[in-house]
């Protein structure tokens, strides 16, 4: 890509730009990884895999990973332990009155007693802990789709700004040359002075737009290199901006990882029906104890047990509760799958009108739009047209440049928008995470 470096105003503005990125870079300079500045740097040319592989491997939530899995891990286990032993000492007949005055008339019982799970409380307990176990893996697979997105979106404004600073510096370029020849024919005295006055002001406006558009570069790259907290040395291919065969490729369906949390969400309220199916079955406890009469110096065993009659709470509206919510997950499943499904669908019709605008763009609109830009340039020459059919024609030109990229930008957009509801980017996360 050929593009001037500068207008006459490029000095402040490119020293606003470098400050602004200076002070972008030096608020995350402690966080940055020689390791990833070696990797960047050596790519020349950034794609959109090589993006995503370098912000997986930088993702900051990485550590909460590691221990929200550890968490899980520990609920299962805790799920898993048995009710714990109770062990009392029960002294009778220690004081009162008449032949209960003395010590010596005392019975003292040490006892154990072990509660019993009745219903399958613990392996219900085990099942609900292994299900919000895999809530939390399939979210943060949710969340790694989402930061994948966030990804390729600023991939895609990088793209653009550069695209947005191509038409600037071919914008300046058609001013410097258009104030060029307003210059000679002013110096001719075949055009009037404000007609070289006008010029300067177009010239002075494109030099303008072209040091912003730099600016906007510059700062849209290093907002992608934020995802791995590098530098923003790095060059995009221009061609991938005008890429659009994803439009030809049939969408797959949505993504696991969506789907896999809602279902993750039914399993849990179907575990938990579980276990309020099993605390409706009432837990039994067992006592034996030895008992030690002081009267008689005799030792005795004790032997019990105990179980509450279900006569009034036999956990019924915890019941109906955990049912309604796991009807109430499926229908949410089934809902959420059909509304995935449209928007890509939607999506997908998107994609194939924005590529045939753009295509239309280019082979019908710009040919004709760059022809009537040379004409009435050749016939401004000659003296067949005025300055403003000149300044209308390049403007056309321009407009119909930006418009190309207004669309190829949505393209894009939307395509990201599509790689992550079918979750296109699922593996490369995951494979960057597991190695």
């Amino acid at each position: 890509m050929n593009i001037k470096r500068s207008g006459s105003s490029g000095s402040w503005s490119c020293a606003a730009a470098a400050t602004a990125l200076g002070l972008i870079l030096a608020a995350s300079s402690g966080q940055i990884v020689q390791a990833q500045e070696d990797a960047i740097a050596a790519v020349r040319t950034l794609t959109l895999d090589e993006a995503l592989t370098l912000a997986a491997r930088s993702d900051p939530a990485l550590p909460g990973v590691g221990a929200r899995r550890r968490a899980a891990e520990a609920g299962v286990r805790q799920a898993d332990v048995r009710p714990n032993p109770v062990v009392g000492l029960e002294i009778e007949n220690f004081a009162g009155s008449g032949p209960y005055s003395l010590i010596d008339r005392s019975e003292t019982t040490l006892s154990y007693s072990q509660p019993f799970e009745r219903g399958g409380d613990r392996t219900a307990r085990v099942g609900l802990a292994r299900r919000e176990g895999d809530l939390a893996s399939a979210r943060d697979r949710v969340r790694r789709l989402d930061r994948a997105e966030q990804v390729q979106t600023a991939w895609v404004q990088a793209l653009a700004a550069e695209a947005d600073l191509q038409i600037a510096s071919e914008r300046l370029t058609l001013a410097e040359q258009f104030d060029a020849e307003v210059r000679r024919r002013v110096a001719s005295a075949r055009d009037p002075l404000f007609a070289g006055a006008r010029s300067d002001a177009e010239l002075a406006s494109a030099e303008l737009i072209f040091d912003q558009a730099g600016i906007a570069a510059r700062l849209a790259r290093a907002n992608l290199a934020t995802f791995w907290m590098g530098p923003s040395n790095f060059r995009l291919d221009p061609t991938a901006f005008a890429d659009t065969r994803a439009a030809r490729i049939a969408a797959q369906g949505a993504a696991e990882a969506d789907l896999a949390v809602i279902a993750a969400e039914r399993d849990i309220a179907a575990a938990q029906l579980s276990v309020e199916q099993a605390r409706a079955v009432p837990d039994a406890t067992i006592n034996v104890g030895l008992r030690h009469h002081w009267e008689e110096g005799a030792l005795a065993f004790v032997v019990g047990g105990s179980m509450p009659l279900g006569r009034y709470d036999q956990n019924r509206g915890a019941i109906e509760r955990a049912q309604s919510n796991r009807l109430a997950s499926e229908s949410d499943l089934v809902a959420e799958r059909a509304a995935r499904d449209r928007e890509i669908a939607r999506l997908q019709v998107s994609l194939a009108a924005r590529a045939t605008e753009a295509r239309r763009i280019v082979e019908d609109i710009l040919p004709q739009a760059e022809r009537a830009v040379a004409l009435v340039r050749e016939g401004f020459n000659r003296g067949g047209f005025t300055y403003n059919d000149v300044i209308q024609a390049q403007a056309a030109l321009l407009e119909t440049r930006e418009r190309r990229i207004q669309v190829l930008t949505a393209f894009h957009i939307d395509r990201a928008r599509l790689d992550r509801l079918t979750g296109a980017h699922d593996r490369t996360t995951v494979s960057e995470i597991e190695q």
